[in-house]
């Protein structure tokens, strides 16, 4: 298996990249889409996609590329990660989150450090977490442990989806949560929304672990 630090390195780089492309993609299709939101969220949804798809394909056989807390618990609580590699893991995806923030922001000649403004509170927008993430973490853990090769497609499929199907655009991760709370642009949460929001995802996680035990019995 890779080295601790060599695996902690390809997480933190895939989350930097994932959030770069995030938020760099929301920016760019909300300037160039002439105020047509739908248009903006689909731009910012093949994007993200698209770059998912190939971070996994890319760095899964380095580290697994979790690029979110949730998934590494999920593993280590199945077994397939060793627990002292946990809080590596989480470390260096939060750390790579706000890098590809800060980075995109550079990109996009906006200041560097800022904090969200976008409204994302309330019941319907906490389900849409908790389902967003209860699907993501059964496609990872079925998808995992059954087809392998097709992790980088189904994930990927999966947020691209999700985007649209869900009332908060599916963060469904606590890195990309907290990441977005630093960005006043088109993929923003106010900071004080992301605590709901992770609390949401969390138990989403939870419950999408006992179904997929149970699937796989």
């Amino acid at each position: 298996m890779t080295d601790l630090r060599a695996r902690a390195t390809a997480e933190a780089v895939g989350s930097a990249l994932l959030l770069a492309a995030v938020v760099g993609s929301g920016i760019m299709a909300e300037r160039l889409s002439g105020g047509n939101v739908g248009l903006a969220l689909l731009a910012n949804a093949i994007a993200t996609a698209g770059v998912l798809y190939a971070l996994i394909a890319t760095l899964g056989p380095v580290s697994g590329a979790h690029f979110n807390p949730l998934v590494t618990l999920a593993m280590a609580f199945r077994g397939d990660l060793a627990r002292g590699d946990v809080v590596p893991y989480v470390a260096a995806q939060v750390a790579g989150a706000v890098v590809g923030v800060l980075v995109a922001h550079g990109m996009f000649d906006m200041a560097v450090f800022q904090l969200g403004v976008k409204v994302r509170t309330g019941l319907p927008q906490w389900l849409a977490e908790a389902v967003a993430t209860f699907g993501l973490l059964l496609v990872v853990w079925i998808a995992s442990k059954r087809n392998a090769p097709a992790v980088p497609a189904a994930v990927a499929g999966y947020i691209a989806g999700a985007y649209w199907f869900t009332a908060s655009t599916s963060f469904a991760n606590p890195a990309v949560t907290l990441a977005r709370s630093l960005t006043d642009s088109f993929a923003g949460i106010r900071p004080a929304d992301a605590p709901g929001f992770v609390l949401a995802q969390i138990v989403g996680a939870i419950a999408a672990v006992a179904v997929a035990r149970r699937l796989l019995r």
